[in-house]
């Protein structure tokens, strides 16, 4: 209890001292004209009050990510109190933040077009089809999702309690979310949605300080605890817990939350404050996981009645037993909206993507449903392939995209003579991980983990070398950049 305390303290603290600071290094201007106002259309440039737009970004980033990977990441052991706390603080909040902030300096780019700009044209090509594929994943993913959770919650309901129903349901909902103004349908109902998840995870906090449990503690933390002993610390735990600490996903969200801030100082509360706040969830989540189950075992029991993982159960267990009738109705808001409202966005995303680079205006719905048709095309294909092998490849997709964003951000803080460290060492460390992962992972090269670790220093230390080269020659060129 004392590690997991002082962990939720230090996510805070992250939040008022790292996140000063590299407001400060990036350099928010609240003399600044953002693009809601510059570029205002009515329909993705609107200018929205900071709270509605904190609350859009936090459900467009949290997904299942700080619930479900959180569960999951806990059979570690408590290097998953440390993984939520440093990540969030120094990668996915610094990796938010600044995307975030570059796009709105941008007027409102999307990712690939950020990181075009940065690291050169080739690399835009493959960001563009990077990022939409990855869209693409998201929005179809985060369709069987919910409806797998609803079916369950409505078994005996007829054909309203099957999953093909939810499906449609779910499905039909993506479109007129991905087609209306963004202020018509996202920005009514996920204010209700976002306090729902809050509320839960409010409730659950209490429920962690209100029944008796053991909990792990940090002196446990440097060794695996995962019942199943194949599955390494390093690299798996830093893929398993994405978006409670930091995922290449989130840099897709915040160039679309940049169209709506009214000011550069609201900056850091959205973008920063909302990696935070999703770090302080999925750190709950992980918490009560563990003390509702009394050990890593028993965990790891409860998690897979069929012999499949499924985090769902331990989440809808909790809310039951802690929280009651109230705790169900929550978990229904909470655990179904969260996929729910990160799936919209992803297509709606994908719409601005394909829209951003073919210069193609969006001022009218039919042009929006010529883009966004394609897109809901593929994703209804891909609803056919096995739900495994489509989760896999979305997580590689979404921690690699990370790295791409992480070194763009790096370079884009090198040129105008910032302190561009804040991005590149969580650079460095992603790419390592990355590296390592899919040397080491049963869906990649099923290497041993030391090859993976090592593989995946050497691609770090590549990297680093081609940054201090290039850094030395723009240097010796003096080829600086302004805002």
């Amino acid at each position: 209890m004392i590690t997991f305390c002082a962990a939720l303290v230090a996510l805070v603290a992250g939040y008022f001292l790292y996140g000063s600071f590299v407001e400060k290094v990036f350099g928010a201007d609240t003399n600044r004209r953002t693009p809601c106002f510059t570029q205002r259309d009515g329909v993705d440039y609107i200018p929205m009050p900071a709270w509605r737009v904190f609350l859009i970004q936090f459900l467009n980033i949290a997904g299942t990510g700080p619930i479900f990977g959180a569960v999951l990441g806990i059979l570690y052991g408590p290097a998953a109190y440390l993984w939520i706390v440093l990540g969030s603080i120094f990668a996915g909040a610094v990796h938010d933040y600044l995307t975030g902030m570059i796009s709105i300096r941008k007027g409102g780019a999307s990712l690939p077009e950020i990181v075009g700009d940065e690291l050169g044209s080739g690399m835009r090509l493959v960001m563009r089809i990077f990022a939409l594929i990855l869209m693409v994943l998201v929005g179809t993913v985060f369709v069987k999702t919910p409806a797998g959770l609803l079916e369950s919650m409505t078994a005996g309901w007829g054909m309203f309690g099957s999953a093909g129903f939810w499906v449609v349901v779910i499905f039909s909902y993506y479109i007129l979310a991905t087609l209306l103004p963004i202020d018509a349908l996202i920005g009514r109902i996920y204010p209700v949605f976002g306090l729902a998840l809050l509320i839960m995870a409010v409730g659950v906090l209490y429920g962690i300080f209100s029944n008796d449990g053991w909990m792990p503690e940090v002196t446990d933390a440097f060794s695996s605890h995962h019942p199943d002993r194949s599955l390494s610390l390093f690299p798996m735990l830093f893929v398993t817990i994405a978006c409670g600490a930091i995922s290449g996903f989130h840099a897709t969200q915040s160039p679309m939350m940049a169209r709506c801030v009214k000011d550069e100082k609201l900056g850091r509360p959205v973008f920063y404050g909302a990696m935070i706040t999703e770090g302080v969830v999925a750190l709950i989540w992980a918490a009560a996981a563990i003390k509702f189950a009394g050990s890593y075992e028993h965990l790891g029991e409860v998690m897979s009645p069929d012999g499949k993982s499924n985090p769902a159960v331990v989440v809808n267990l909790i809310c039951r037993n802690w929280l009651g009738t109230a705790g169900a109705v929550l978990a229904i808001l909470g655990v179904v909206a969260a996929p729910v409202t990160s799936g919209d966005t992803a297509f709606r995303c994908a719409r601005l993507i394909v829209s951003d680079f073919l210069h193609y205006k969006q001022h009218t719905i039919g042009r929006r449903l010529l883009v966004s048709l394609p897109v809901f095309l593929v994703a209804a294909v891909l609803m056919n392939i096995n739900f495994d092998v489509l989760w896999r490849y979305f997580a590689w997709f979404n921690q690699t995209l990370s790295i791409f964003t992480l070194w763009a951000v790096t370079i884009w803080l090198a040129r105008r003579g910032r302190i561009y460290y804040v991005a590149l060492l969580p650079a460095l460390f992603m790419t390592c991980v990355c590296t390592a992962y899919i040397v080491v992972a049963p869906e990649g090269l099923q290497l041993s983990q030391t090859v993976g670790c090592v593989s995946g220093g050497l691609v770090s230390l590549a990297m680093l070398a081609f940054f201090v080269r290039w850094y030395r020659l723009f240097k010796q060129c003096g080829n600086g950049k302004t805002d």
